[in-house]
């Protein structure tokens, strides 16, 4: 004995298989962008594990072969590596406080009603849209240079000695040029959240006898919690890969100072012609973006089911 499914009541008659038929055309559609795509990734990193373990000197093209983990094992005993890996968490760490902190605050002031609120706003969102280079290059000889620099002439101006940001405190200078550049990325997502929060809770909590301070620490702050977990994540995949400022300002220097994971990487393939050193220090960079980017979204999506 068969059985026939009716179709839903109102539907068109061969109205209940549109879905089936639309899905072959559909993988049409979509299967040229995604072989792209897919071949865009594949290509580079099977390129890169290629050369990893290989024997590959720009300057002495008779020297190849296959190097096995040498080129691994001499990244991971370089002291430079760790130095660079030591930058690269200091940098992350750091640029992450001062954006999360400093972007809730402005978001809880640009959430209230001011004179210029709109005009502030806009000003306060402008450095996100500065290129990396060009914001580098602003620090590096408008604001922080020790002769013509706006910061050595405010410290002229108060009889102290101007102060070489690049040369003393190289990688405070990058953490300051890097976070100046991500704190409008941030103040947007929580101030868009702060938004989205409920007028009454606060008008409760404010008829109940709490005042600012505990408004933010019990209302705002909790509320404030799943967009500081999307801030935090994708700030660090991208804060992992942090190259221009660094080229710009220090080089790197003074010494390894300022060495990250990612201008090690540029060093060792494009200065000292060490590809296949260069492209080990690309796997693990790659290892060790995708570790931190799985636990950050494991996290985020525990935050989202709550």
């Amino acid at each position: 004995m068969s059985t026939t499914v009716a179709p839903p009541l109102g539907a068109l008659p061969g109205q209940a298989d549109a879905p089936e038929r639309r899905r072959p055309v559909a993988f049409f559609l979509l299967s040229p962008s995604v072989a792209v795509l897919l071949l865009w990734m594949a290509v580079p990193l099977a390129l890169t594990l290629w050369f990893s373990f290989q024997r590959y000197n720009l300057l002495d093209p008779t020297v190849g072969g296959f190097a096995g983990l040498d080129n691994y094992e001499f990244l991971v005993t370089d002291p430079d590596f760790w130095a660079a890996l030591a930058n690269t968490l200091v940098l992350v760490g750091s640029v992450l406080a001062i954006t999360v902190v400093g972007g809730t605050l402005l978001a809880v002031l640009f959430d209230r009603e001011f004179p210029g609120r709109n005009i502030a706003r806009l000003l306060a969102v402008a450095p996100f849209f500065v290129m990396p280079t060009v914001a580098a290059l602003v620090w590096k000889n408008l604001m922080m240079h020790p002769s013509y620099g706006v910061l050595g002439s405010v410290a002229r101006g108060l009889g102290l000695e101007p102060v070489d940001w690049f040369a003393d405190y190289p990688m405070a200078s990058v953490i300051v040029i890097v976070a100046w550049q991500w704190l409008p990325f941030a103040l947007l997502i929580l101030l868009t959240a702060i938004q989205s929060l409920d007028s009454e809770q606060k008008e409760a909590a404010r008829m109940d006898g709490a005042g600012p301070v505990a408004q933010f620490f019990f209302i705002t702050l909790p509320h404030l919690g799943r967009a500081i977990s999307v801030v935090v994540m994708i700030e660090t995949i991208f804060l992992l890969t942090v190259f221009a400022e660094i080229f710009v300002t220090t080089s790197g220097g003074p010494g390894n100072a300022t060495t990250n994971l990612a201008f090690l990487i540029y060093a060792r393939a494009l200065l000292q012609f060490d590809v296949g050193g260069g492209s080990a220090g690309g796997v693990v960079a790659i290892v060790l973006a995708n570790v931190v980017a799985f636990f950050l979204v494991r996290t985020i999506a525990r935050r989202l089911e709550v």
